[in-house]
């Protein structure tokens, strides 16, 4: 086991696809059975690295605004209220997930917290005229047509958006920071943070999703942490992504990430926001990213799997 003082901080930035996969119902059952696999490997990874944990919320905050939009008779809650249940209710279930996986490898007892985060935004970001963060479930053409909200296809299919405004600044940075020196395993920043803009000293909610691997970018820049995972539900970053010619690749700079943007990869509603986080922390000072499948994120810390984006060259030593 490493001393604390010698531990190196690790980001693991969950996706929403962490609770439901692809094509499952997204029962309570199902969520904390897909939660084990990646919650193992953290849990392996706690002896050598202190560690914080980022969540998504996509589908879940979706799936709350369907249910209070399908029941007029309970007062609808404004997003930001949403997304600060989603807080909860994932961080409950990672925390007592991550537990069990703890106890099940024995050694001293470990201090976990889930801490209800605000990010600040932009009030006047442009984001807020044009939704573009897919929420909720799947639709097939014809019923998205159909959708009272708006709607775009995506890589997966055609979804729900709301607002999703660039996050500034973690509100709790400081809180994080201190919790993460006294080793405590900490899940923040879920669903991307609630969004607030400064209002004099004091802050008010918005109505937006930020988009959490965004939003845990900023956080580790902001903490210091070494290393960022980001655990999604493909092996990594592919080149001409299912196309025949796809190819996965296993290191990314910010210069060859540049010239792929530029020749067309990473679209919008794929891996464009993950390969820009990515990138984000590592020219904020970050010692390495990884994009990597949620049932490799060990492997991919060792380097033996995943997409690993590496600082500018010139700054290699």
């Amino acid at each position: 086991m490493t001393s604390n003082k010698q531990k190196q901080t690790l980001l693991v930035a969950l996706g929403g696809n962490a609770l439901i996969r692809r094509g499952e119902r997204g029962t309570a059952e199902e969520q904390f059975a897909n939660l084990r696999r990646p919650m193992e490997q953290i849990a392996r990874l706690a002896g050598t690295y202190r560690l914080i944990i980022t969540h998504g919320n996509g589908p879940q905050v979706g799936n709350i605004l369907l249910q209070q939009e399908s029941c007029p008779d309970v007062p609808p809650l404004p997003l930001e209220l949403l997304v600060a249940q989603t807080q909860g209710q994932i961080g409950y279930m990672i925390e007592s997930t991550l537990e069990g996986a703890l106890r099940a490898l024995g050694g001293p007892k470990r201090h976990l917290v889930s801490l209800v985060s605000y990010v600040v935004v932009d009030g006047n970001d442009p984001a807020f005229a044009t939704p573009t963060k897919p929420i909720g479930p799947i639709y097939p053409p014809e019923r998205a047509a159909k959708l009272p909200w708006p709607a775009v296809q995506t890589a997966k299919g055609w979804r729900r958006v709301v607002a999703s405004p660039r996050p500034l600044t973690i509100v709790e940075r400081d809180e994080i920071r201190l919790l993460n020196g006294l080793d405590f395993i900490v899940v923040c920043c879920g669903g991307g943070g609630i969004p607030v803009v400064s209002d004099g000293r004091a802050f008010h909610g918005v109505d937006a999703v930020i988009d959490k691997d965004l939003a845990s970018a900023c956080l580790a820049t902001e903490v210091g942490v070494d290393i960022m995972v980001i655990a999604t539900d493909v092996p990594g970053v592919a080149i001409g992504f299912g196309t025949p010619s796809e190819r996965f690749l296993h290191e990314l700079s910010p210069q060859d990430a540049e010239r792929h943007r530029q020749a067309g990869e990473f679209p919008d509603g794929s891996m464009r926001p993950k390969v820009e986080a990515a990138l984000r922390f590592v020219e904020g000072g970050g010692r390495r990213a990884i994009i990597c499948h949620l049932d490799e994120i060990g492997a991919a810390v060792a380097g033996d799997a995943g997409t690993q984006i590496l600082p500018p060259r010139e700054e290699i030593s």
